[in-house]
């Protein structure tokens, strides 16, 4: 059903390339003996070897952050904003190397891959802005002679723990403004596609960052534990799914550390019966296959409201067959192929599981998918899902787009609120009262209005309600800097010592 562009042929046979660690501003070969497997995943075949860090590795990178933290900290912020700027910089300037890297382990086509380091470059340029984002407040007489001033200051040693699906964006939410604010960082990427963490650190270097101020240690689930118990880290920040958010929040904040742990989505676009449908089904097949579907802003669930549902599902599939899947270097290619050949069958087992829970299989994606051995699987759509089914209640994170039918507005609104995520959510329709009602009403963190995939710009946070977000804090944007600080306020004074005496009472501010 769907365009299909041919992989291209497998390569030879080779020695696997070596990813190993970033410590104290050179590459560290791993020594733990544990590693994994990175792929290509348009062919289906292993590209690179990824060591795996062991609890003591995680210590050197730790201890490297520790030792640059003093001096780091008191880099003045002029200083630090000239550095973010030539980081800036570099990062524009080699976009499309990073971007390939992206195409090559994680499978995007290459047009999406450029966007996802733009959007995190973006968080880049908001941290440039670091001397205004830290100024604080004062208050002069606050009482009789006293002054009162705010100030933020850096934590200390801060981690974060990145996902697959975004290995340039989503640290670079995290790294820019925490080193911003004075801060040294230590990532472990996902070992899926971990290459584009090493080549974020040579660029760090050339623009000047001193070592030991960013650190990468490859790895699993020891590597995970390690941060989470490592006294010497102050905070964490993640990004995956709610199942595992849950368990970093739960063992970082008994460790003693503040924790930022962002889970799954079940993301909604609700479509009503004035809605414009052609752009709705443009925005619907947009931010349901792009990227595979591997986004947790990904629209997954279109609520199709009162007789929008049938003329909306045709235009829906009329523009299925246009979708051109292939390998993501393919300038022809619009989705590239699933992460694992695992993930890839988990996702496409949505389909038959949906067919006999009482779906209606309007596309199989695995009747359009590329020769090979590449993860591919093609768009699919699900129609009269129930919110009792499988594909409607999981977090499927793959191209199957399934469409919930509801009577009524009030009924669309229950659907999204009573679902246990609330990352992100769409509404399309041309009436203003309605949309600023809808706002209000749902119960998510991130509203498009006529807008299917609203990732809030840099200088606004990111995060979601419910079971999408651990913790109180949002990241990047104002939330971010307060994340990665802590305040403090001063109150002085500079009297003459003739005035001074002894007062038990409780301070007064008159």
């Amino acid at each position: 059903m769907t365009e299909v562009v041919q992989a291209p042929e497998r390569p030879d046979e080779r020695k696997f390339r070596r990813i190993s660690h970033w410590i104290d501003g050179t590459l560290v070969p791993g020594e733990s003996g544990r590693s994994g497997p990175v792929y290509n995943p348009a062919l289906g075949v292993q590209s690179a070897e990824v060591d795996f860090a062991s609890v003591e590795e995680i210590g050197r990178a730790v201890a490297a952050a520790k030792d640059a933290f003093s001096s780091w900290r008191s880099v003045s912020l002029s200083q630090r904003q000239e550095l973010l700027f030539r980081i800036r910089q570099l990062i524009r300037d080699r976009r499309e190397e990073m971007a390939k890297i992206l195409t090559d382990e994680h499978g995007k086509v290459f047009s999406d891959a450029l966007g996802e380091v733009q959007r995190g470059l973006e968080v880049v340029e908001f941290a440039c802005g670091i001397p205004t984002l830290l100024k604080g407040d004062f208050s002069e007489q606050a009482s009789t002679g006293i002054d009162v001033y705010s100030i933020r200051q850096p934590l200390g040693v801060v981690a974060g723990i990145t996902p697959f699906n975004f290995p340039a964006m989503v640290p670079m939410w995290m790294w820019a403004p925490a080193i911003a604010c004075g801060n040294t960082f230590v990532l472990k990427p996902s070992e899926k596609d971990p290459s584009a963490s090493l080549f974020v650190g040579e660029l760090l270097k050339e623009a000047g960052v001193p070592d030991g101020v960013f650190n990468v240690v490859q790895g699993d689930k020891v590597a995970v534990d390690a941060i989470l118990a490592h006294p010497d880290i102050a905070a964490v920040s993640f990004v995956g799914s709610t199942p595992i958010a849950r368990y970093i929040y739960e063992q970082g904040t008994a460790a003693g550390k503040r924790v930022q742990a962002l889970g799954g989505a079940k993301n909604h676009m609700v479509v009503l019966p004035d809605a414009d449908l052609e752009m709705a089904a443009d925005a619907a097949v947009s931010a349901a296959y792009g990227s595979a579907g591997e986004r947790c802003m990904a629209i997954s669930a279109v609520v199709a409201v009162g007789d929008s549902a049938d003329p909306l599902i045709d235009a829906i599939k009329q523009r299925l067959p246009k979708v051109k899947v292939g390998p993501g270097n393919d300038p022809e290619s619009e989705m590239g192929p699933l992460i694992t050949r695992e993930h890839r069958d988990k996702v496409a087992s949505y389909i038959d599981h949906g067919r006999e829970q009482g779906a209606t299989v309007v596309a199989d994606g695995r009747e359009a998918t590329p020769e090979g051995d590449g993860f591919f699987l093609g768009v699919s759509l699900l129609d009269k899902v129930t919110p009792e089914m499988d594909a409607y209640k999981d977090e499927i994170f793959g191209p199957v787009l399934v469409v919930t039918r509801a009577d009524t507005y009030d009924e669309a609104v229950q659907l999204v609120n009573e679902n246990p995520y609330g990352n992100g959510v769409a509404l399309f329709t041309r009436d203003g009262g309605v949309a600023r009602q809808f706002q209000c009403d749902v119960q998510v963190g991130m509203v498009g209005i006529n807008v299917p995939i609203p990732v809030p710009v840099a200088y606004y946070s990111f995060g979601g309600w419910k079971s999408s977000l651990f913790g109180d804090s949002h990241i990047y944007g104002p939330e971010g800097i307060t994340f990665y600080t802590r305040g403090k306020v001063v109150s002085s004074r500079w009297p003459d010592p003739a005035t001074s005496k002894v007062d038990l009472g409780f301070p007064q501010t008159r």
